[in-house]
């Protein structure tokens, strides 16, 4: 039976146990890695499921490590760090995070934020599946694949962007909150991380519509995509 895994990508050995252990006993098989060499080589695991991912590793920074697996994958990566400052959530979701987990952490809450997620990945491919390639002037978007192409151009979107974007296009010239947004792609309904919305949205515009041709901000009431 396929069992997700994840990567703990931390240079504290006492967090690989911990994690290792709930997440084992969850039934997800684990990697650890103890360096950001490491953890970049073994997200190029073809079977790896999600990312939890330390900003400050012994030889380059959480915040490049997450950039440079989001040049290629599209899986979940969440952070989970000491780093509590508000403009470090802000940079960690601007590079590529899909979720940002303070130090100290509970670790039943960590348990519940993967499986989260996990149930989110492939609720969405299954919807996406019925459906293929959208055409919109010169944005592809393909949900079987989770392609996004602009005027043929391959643009890589994290998980959560992808899903952001499909989400205003399945309810395209409708207005939606940045509340809706986030209870559809996240699913809480306490909405105390709803600058996630602005941030994610900032980088779908910077990769694909830089000039705001098909994302329309409605002051005071949110977003619609148009087209």
């Amino acid at each position: 039976m396929f069992r997700h895994k994840i990567l703990i990508a931390d240079d504290d050995a006492d967090i690989h146990v911990l994690l290792r252990n709930a997440l084992e006993f969850e039934g997800f098989a684990t990697e650890v890695a103890l360096n950001g060499n490491d953890a970049l080589s073994k997200a190029r695991d073809p079977d790896l499921s999600l990312v939890l991912l330390d900003i400050i590793m012994p030889d380059m920074s959480g915040f490049n490590i997450c950039r440079q697996i989001r040049d290629s994958l599209s899986i979940p990566i969440v952070f989970l760090t000491a780093k509590d400052r508000e403009i470090d959530k802000i940079l960690g979701l601007e590079v590529g995070a899909d979720d940002y987990i303070t130090k100290p952490f509970s670790v039943d809450e960590v348990v519940a934020r993967i499986k989260a997620h996990l149930r989110r990945e492939a609720r969405k491919k299954r919807e996406m599946q019925a459906s293929s390639a959208i055409q919109i002037g010169d944005l592809t978007i393909n949900k079987d694949t989770f392609e996004v192409r602009v005027k043929g151009e391959p643009v890589v979107l994290s998980t959560k962007e992808f899903q952001i974007l499909a989400y205003l296009v399945e309810n395209k010239n409708r207005v939606l909150s940045r509340e809706q947004i986030y209870e559809a792609i996240w699913g809480y309904n306490d909405f105390r991380d709803i600058n996630t919305v602005t941030v994610h949205l900032k980088n779908i515009r910077s990769k694909i519509d830089p000039d705001h041709t098909y994302i329309k901000t409605v002051w005071g009431a949110g977003y619609k995509f148009v087209g």
